[in-house]
């Protein structure tokens, strides 16, 4: 009889340890740099008031020092061009961020600095942006309604 109680007890401990154990923040992903760092495919579109639609393509990676960088390709209005992206980013504990960035013609011309908004979701594997201001390098602002998505590869 102890043994089968004895048995009962250790069978309901073990459970009621797994249970905890799944359920314990300690499984969670933690929303940080490091956990954020990794090459992306990113997609955008919208739109830039008063100049017309945008859409674009990049190959972005991310350190775990909090720098992005890589290659866009995007369209504004019909013309399409080519320019490398270089900035900082920052990931907050809710998993929601900053960037701040410059894009540069192959000639190293800066063509815009922009900010955005950013979220990770699906285990960090990915995130969403939403431009927050663009602005050319002689100060012009422009108006801009573009998000998009990254994931990683």
């Amino acid at each position: 009889m102890k043994n089968k109680i004895a048995q009962t007890a250790l069978a309901g401990l073990f459970a009621v340890g797994l249970i905890v154990n799944l359920a314990s923040p300690a499984n969670a992903v933690v929303c940080s740099l490091a956990h954020t760092a990794g090459s992306y495919g990113v997609s955008d579109s919208g739109t830039v008031i008063n100049i017309g639609p945008r859409a674009a393509i990049a190959l972005l990676t991310l350190d775990a020092a909090g720098n992005i960088s890589g290659s866009v390709t995007a369209s504004l209005n019909g013309t399409v061009s080519s320019s490398t992206l270089a900035g900082t980013y920052s990931v907050n504990s809710d998993c929601t961020g900053t960037t701040s960035f410059g894009e540069y013609d192959s000639s190293g011309n800066l063509l815009l600095t922009a900010t955005a908004s950013l979220v990770w979701d699906s285990g960090m594997q990915e995130f969403r942006f939403l431009f927050t201001s663009a602005t050319l390098p002689d100060g012009t602002t422009l108006a801009t309604a573009v998000n998009g998505s990254a994931k990683r590869r």
